[in-house]
């Protein structure tokens, strides 16, 4: 499907997104001037969808780019431990600072995501059998030894409660005011496009990436920062979204290649609609009430993974 197609989409799916919600909203009263109709769209259902879309994009982006930089189709910030540090770094945050700003979270979130990614990373270039399944496995395996350290502080200093609600995907609460912080993906979204090309090159292996002339270690350090910072953003604002840099380059690598330069712009609007689609059908499922994004995002992405992988062994015989 061309780009042009999907950006149809993706404005009709917005188009609805802002419509829907317990509060029932008529455009007729919205140009007549509404003013609660439109404090409601302002306040909350424009955020929502801004914060919606830049997540989305981001996290797709940082699993493609994990990827490439990876040399494997299985493996994004969710399964190489970044989110799993980001979450670390909240509770440190919680922890060492009386009076947590976003920004303090969002610091030291970066800090122990960007040393997660560097260890799994570093354990990868160890492995020596690296099977597309059992590489996503040992960085689920650190990303679970990492959680179960944060767990484990958590429960000793009776803040268990606190991480679990934050790191629950969630857009119910997203005002003006408490998602601007989202808005540093653009940046970073900008420099990801720039060194596309560079990811997909290195995607081909250190070998091939030297002889070419590049500076495989910079670019690679280049893509984890970019990861990190993404998902740490993400994790700090929004919460944990399971499987969607995961599934959402692997469902576009299989319609268009792994040309990252190409493909780098369908990945991010399929990405947003597959959340967009995810979200509405969450606020309709049980109206009035919401499902979680990380729920529902979760479901139908551990169906597709499913089906990656079994599609992956079927081209394999």
């Amino acid at each position: 499907m061309k780009d042009k197609y999907l950006v149809v989409i993706l404005v009709l799916l917005s188009m609805v997104s802002l419509f829907v919600g317990v509060h029932e909203l008529n455009i007729s009263n919205l140009l007549n001037g509404d003013t609660m109709q439109l404090e409601i769209i302002y306040l909350s259902r424009i955020p929502r969808l801004i914060s919606i879309i830049l997540s989305a994009v981001g996290m797709s982006i940082s699993g493609v780019i994990m990827q490439q930089i990876s040399n494997n189709k299985f493996v994004s910030p969710t399964t190489a431990a970044t989110v799993d540090s980001a979450k670390l770094g909240v509770l440190i945050s919680v922890m060492f600072f009386s009076t947590t700003t976003l920004t303090e979270k969002m610091i030291m979130a970066f800090i122990f995501s960007i040393i997660g990614t560097f260890i799994f990373m570093k354990v990868l270039r160890k492995i020596k059998y690296k099977n597309a399944v059992f590489i996503p496995l040992v960085g689920i395996m650190i990303g679970n030894v990492i959680s179960s350290i944060t767990d484990f502080i958590a429960y000793k200093y009776n803040l268990v409660q606190n991480v679990n609600s934050f790191m629950q995907g969630n857009f119910s609460m997203i005002i003006k005011g408490n998602y601007e912080l989202l808005f540093l993906t653009i940046p970073l979204l900008t420099v990801a496009y720039i060194y596309a090309y560079k990811f997909t090159v290195i995607g081909m292996g250190e070998d091939i990436s030297k002889n070419l002339g590049l500076n495989f270690n910079k670019v690679v350090t280049i893509g984890m920062v970019i990861v990190a910072l993404i998902s740490s953003l993400v994790v700090i604002t929004i919460g944990n979204i399971p499987f969607l840099g995961l599934v959402v380059p692997n469902i576009v690598s299989i319609y268009k290649g792994d040309n990252l330069s190409e493909n780098i712009s369908t990945t991010a609007l399929v990405g947003a609609i597959f959340v967009l689609c995810c979200d509405v059908v969450g606020r309709l499922i049980i109206f009035p009430y919401e499902i979680p994004i990380s729920v529902t995002v979760g479901s139908v992405g551990s169906i597709i993974f499913l089906w990656l992988i079994f599609r992956r062994n079927n081209n394999e015989k």
